[in-house]
């Protein structure tokens, strides 16, 4: 069975984003596991700052060579930054999804959502009943 890097310190949804909280503003990628199940990233569509989003709702899309996956917002609020070196590399949602290929930031209206998310150890419980 394949173990995953899961960082304790951030959030987790259950349509495998990462988030990390600071203030209210939410840093945003996918996991680990999740860049392992696409494979090889070679686009993601990023949104435009200044877009609303809504807790749930898809507002991106990642495409592999396997497959298109769409990436869901686990907060709502409005995107405040965007990682744009991710349009001529998105190979960093594969070589370091927690680092250089984190995707956006939300500015989140509510951040009572943020509760909802899981912690590392609830996140590492759902992956591996995935397995």
């Amino acid at each position: 069975m394949q173990t995953f890097n899961v960082p304790s310190q951030l959030r987790y949804s259950e349509d495998h984003e990462w988030t990390k909280i600071e203030g209210n503003r939410v840093y945003l990628g996918i996991t680990d596991y999740a860049q392992d199940a696409l494979g090889d990233v070679v686009y993601i569509d990023l949104p435009e700052v200044g877009t609303a989003v809504h807790k749930g709702e898809a507002f991106s899309e990642v495409e592999s060579t396997k497959s298109v996956s769409e990436i869901y917002a686990p907060v709502s609020g409005v995107i405040a930054q965007i990682n744009s070196d991710l349009v001529d590399h998105p190979e960093r949602l594969n070589e370091d999804p927690y680092g250089e290929g984190w995707i956006c930031v939300i500015e989140t209206t509510d951040l009572s959502e943020v509760d909802q998310l899981m912690d590392g150890a609830a996140y590492s419980q759902l992956t591996e009943s995935v397995e």
